[in-house]
């Protein structure tokens, strides 16, 4: 078998298994919709989050019964379109089947209800809401909605998307509150915020980590990092307090899911190397970022 015909063996296996994780989200992420978020009248946000007001709004209003896929792939159009045009188009192609199936499955799946206390039902449901984002976050997919907002103003605006898409959601708890009454808008605070919460426990990709490394192999070092991790690092020269040996300092900023991995891979290269791991709250200049496909 030729390079090429391994490469593309393994591209197809890695699609096959990303395949399988965004449906098996989808199907996660639409049992917490029958099971938590509609048994306890909660309200998500972005795009899911304005689907389920919509379809409320037409049952108790008009009496209408809409069903759930086509007015989430309307709302997820627009999004979509940014996805494929500035972010990647595998990347969205995904992204569009986890939002489609998660519509299907909330279509044709029966309702449960697991427990009728609502404070049980916005903690759980947001634990379950963040375990299926970062399974399609694991995967280079999303949810849809408001993610690719984001990821679009952060990677290619360089602007913070996080106030706007809280403003937003901030808008869509006013209109619950003001339409459905404001005890289950205030318990959809709390379910956003739990699951606010555990998906920054859960996906680690765009936290980053500041790497002291004092080394007798800083170069050895330095190829690992940039080998697993694509981003550099600085050499800076250092003194032992007490026998004043000259040592070197390996400086660099990894993303959090990469330390768990370089930290085993230096201690093996130099096990007699001292690693200081920090969280960085912010970074400013060129910051390697791998590109959506």
């Amino acid at each position: 078998m030729s390079e090429r015909q391994k490469k593309i063996v393994f591209t197809l296996k890695k699609d096959l298994i990303r395949l399988i994780v965004v449906v098996i989200a989808a199907f996660i992420m639409a049992m917490n919709i029958l099971t938590f978020i509609n048994a306890g009248g909660l309200y998500p946000g972005g795009a899911q989050g304005l689907t389920i007001i919509i379809i409320r709004v037409a049952a108790k209003y008009f009496g209408l019964n809409i069903p759930y896929t086509p007015i989430n792939l309307i709302i997820n159009a627009i999004p979509i379109y940014i996805g494929f045009r500035f972010i990647g188009k595998k990347f969205t192609l995904f992204s569009l089947i986890m939002v489609f199936m998660n519509g299907v499955f909330v279509d044709i799946l029966p309702v449960h209800s697991v427990t009728h206390d609502p404070l049980l039902i916005a903690v759980f449901g947001g634990i379950v809401n963040a375990v299926a984002i970062t399974m399609c976050l694991d995967v280079d997919a999303t949810s849809g909605g408001t993610d690719f907002i984001s990821i679009f103003l952060s990677q290619r605006k360089g602007i913070d998307a996080f106030p706007i898409i809280l403003a937003g959601n901030v808008i869509l708890l006013a209109i619950a509150g003001l339409l459905f009454g404001w005890d289950k808008a205030l318990y959809s605070m709390i379910f956003q915020y739990v699951s606010t919460q555990a998906l920054h426990v859960l996906y680690r990709t765009y936290q980053q980590k500041t790497l002291f490394i004092i080394t007798d192999v800083p170069d050895e070092i330095c190829k690992l990092i940039y080998a697993q991790s694509s981003h550099g690092a600085t050499l800076i020269d250092g003194e032992g307090s007490f026998g004043h040996e000259n040592k070197k300092i390996v400086y660099s900023i990894v993303s959090a899911s990469d330390t768990r991995k370089l930290i085993p891979m230096i201690k093996e290269l130099d096990p007699h190397a001292f690693v200081n791991s920090i969280r960085t709250e912010e970074i400013m200049g060129n910051f390697y970022m791998r590109p959506r496909d």
